[in-house]
């Protein structure tokens, strides 16, 4: 009877849950990114698109200075790191002398992308001062992982 009891009260409570969790998983769920679908651009398809060397494309690396200098895709210049306020500052002032519809990616690949502290803030402070080109280089896994063990091109140095 005791079972029968707690099975009773706790069935409401599942119910709800489960009618809940969906709801909120709805809520919450919608893309967080500040960047849309069509503002990224996949290791493979940025790999061809180097290829062929268009001189408007300007490429941001907003990851950590060891990180750069260790490898770093070709033609990429050192802004960063996006999660510190120097970073955002060196970054904005490199725009600032930018047509604001140029052609820029910006990547960082020092972790998984869920948890990047500099792809965000770096993205969001170009969007803010009003680019309309912005594309994320994206890097689920990491530079190395998605990128340099694809084989796609690399230099190393400052």
């Amino acid at each position: 009877m005791k079972n029968r009891s707690f099975a009773s009260r706790l069935l409401p409570a599942v119910l709800v849950l489960c009618f809940l969790a969906p709801a909120r998983l709805a809520v919450s769920s919608p893309n967080s990114e500040p960047w849309s679908p069509a503002q990224t651009v996949s290791p493979a398809d940025f790999a061809l698109e180097l290829q062929k060397h268009d001189p408007s494309l300007k490429i941001v690396y907003v990851g950590v200075r060891t990180l750069y200098n260790g490898a770093h895709i070709p033609g990429a210049v050192f802004r960063g790191p996006g999660s510190k306020e120097e970073g955002i500052l060196d970054l904005k002032k490199f725009a600032a002398s930018l047509p604001k519809d140029s052609n820029l990616v910006i990547y960082c690949g020092c972790c998984p992308l869920d948890r990047c502290p500099n792809l965000r803030p770096a993205f969001s402070a170009l969007q803010q001062m009003g680019f309309t080109r912005i594309r994320v280089l994206i890097l689920p896994t990491s530079f190395a992982a998605d990128w340099i063990e694809k084989g796609y091109p690399t230099e190393k140095g400052s």
